[in-house]
């Protein structure tokens, strides 16, 4: 083999070794920057919620059991406020991609909407370790044989986000991920009022 193209291979090399490192490094975070481990300051955010917000909120970030009794226990009892709910799982590259969007938005309308995470087909210790990476305001209740998913109609599997109007009606499903934070925003608006 010749020097240059020796000298070639290896320049190739290089360039897709770097292609590797900057595309790792872009993983985890969205146009805000808000990634990983980067969330709201949600007690400054979410001080003097309503009554069952704060309920609600005093539940942050945890895994929830009780399964599809629970989690319907938990709509009615948010009946009066518009509810945003989002299926997801720890393994699903998809709800990585978007739970820095719930993060943020959970943050700026959880004085006026719920939020709450439906954790599908997952393993309890996978779902915690995803929620130390990705803290949110809200529980998720842990739906490992995806009794409450079914529930929640036309949901095939995470991620998947259900809004509801504020007598608890299904009002959107929106299958898969959403293409930006503003899309999400923007159904927010629309649905959840």
């Amino acid at each position: 083999m010749s020097r240059f193209a020796c000298l070639l291979r290896y320049a190739l090399a290089a360039v897709a070794v770097l292609a590797v490192v900057l595309g790792v490094a872009a993983c985890g975070s969205d146009s805000s920057g808000n990634g990983a481990g980067k969330a709201p300051d949600y007690e400054q955010a979410l001080a003097g919620a309503p009554k069952p917000l704060a309920q609600l909120y005093d539940q942050a970030n945890e895994l929830l059991p009780g399964g599809l009794e629970a989690f319907q226990q938990r709509l009615s009892d948010l009946q009066g406020y518009p509810a945003v709910v989002n299926v997801w799982a720890s393994w699903c590259g998809p709800c990585r991609a978007e739970f820095p969007w719930f993060q943020d938005l959970s943050a700026k309308l959880g004085k006026r909407v719920a939020f709450l995470g439906v954790d599908a087909n997952d393993s309890s210790a996978a779902a915690t370790t995803f929620l130390k990476e990705y803290p949110v305001p809200y529980p998720s209740y842990s739906d490992p044989d995806r009794d409450i998913a079914e529930y929640l109609k036309d949901t095939v599997g995470p991620p998947a986000t259900i809004f509801y109007d504020r007598s608890g009606e299904p009002m959107f499903v929106q299958q898969g991920q959403y293409a930006s934070k503003a899309d999400l925003a923007a159904d927010i608006r629309r649905y959840a009022r």
